[in-house]
């Protein structure tokens, strides 16, 4: 279990602070999310208190879409936050500071109140999850707060979160989508690919295949593994997103071993994209 739940006020404050010191042209700067600017990114990030707290804590429903595959649930999705993105264009940075300020408290408290271990509403559809724990859909929400705030940072440059305090628990989580990734990739019994990430607050990953699954494993000291795959950190956290490729990334990335096991794990998506 990864409980993350303490760390989203954390994280909270940072984006308050971030948005409050940012001026008029940084409120317009393009991000990597190549739709969105700056305050279209903070809009998506108050859409997700208010949907969380409407939708779960308060159990107002206000869809009932018919959704048949998982692409009819990332249509979906894309479409709501389309329209929500539209129509907070009216309106202005401060007031959108003081609607975060004033649901980020409710939104994990919310949180905090679940049991860990309790059946979530939501699924973990990219981790391959068909029933998730409250634990691991708290672990996906952090990731997104964490995505969206490092996509402000990274548009106006004003760094904050790229440390081990705040990265380091959004890669984790992201690691979970690799076995999924490579559910249908044939490999020999034993064979492990390596997941470096490189840089100050960066760290390693460890998938190996028993004969019929790719499995998350402890890293041993004696590893060699069959695949080395390392993703320099700030392109790390753009090709989990789906932001960039790995095609748009290739000076930031190396493979050592085997190659086409290194390809496929570099198509590894943890979010809904």
């Amino acid at each position: 279990m990864i409980d993350l739940v303490h760390k989203l006020p954390e994280l909270d404050s940072k984006l308050i602070t971030l948005l409050q010191s940012l001026s008029e042209d940084e409120w317009q700067a393009q991000t990597v999310a190549k739709l969105w600017k700056v305050k279209d990114v903070a809009a998506h990030l108050l859409d997700g208190n208010l949907r969380i707290l409407s939708g779960l804590r308060d159990g107002h429903q206000g869809h009932n879409p018919t959704i048949n595959s998982y692409q009819d649930l990332l249509d979906y999705l894309n479409q709501l936050n389309a329209d929500w993105v539209q129509a907070m264009k009216r309106v202005s940075p401060a007031m959108l500071i003081d609607l975060l300020k004033h649901t980020g408290p409710p939104y994990y408290e919310y949180y905090a109140s679940l049991d860990p271990q309790g059946k979530a509403v939501y699924s973990v559809a990219w981790a391959g999850e068909e029933e998730s724990k409250n634990w691991m859909h708290i672990a996906r929400e952090y990731t997104e707060k964490f995505l969206h705030q490092q996509q402000i940072r990274d548009a106006v440059n004003k760094p904050g979160i790229m440390t081990a305090e705040f990265f380091q628990p959004f890669l984790d989580v992201c690691m979970y989508a690799l076995p999924h990734t490579l559910r249908e990739t044939s490999a020999d019994n034993g064979n492990t690919i390596l997941m470096h990430i490189e840089g100050e607050a960066g760290g390693q990953w460890l998938v190996a295949f028993n004969g019929e699954q790719w499995q998350r494993q402890s890293i041993a000291n004696d590893l060699e593994a069959t695949s080395t795959v390392t993703i320099q950190q700030d392109a790390s956290w753009k090709l989990f997103s789906k932001s960039l490729r790995a095609a748009d990334l290739e000076d930031q990335i190396r493979i050592a071993g085997d190659q086409e096991l290194g390809r496929a794990a570099l198509e590894m998506v943890s979010f809904m994209a």
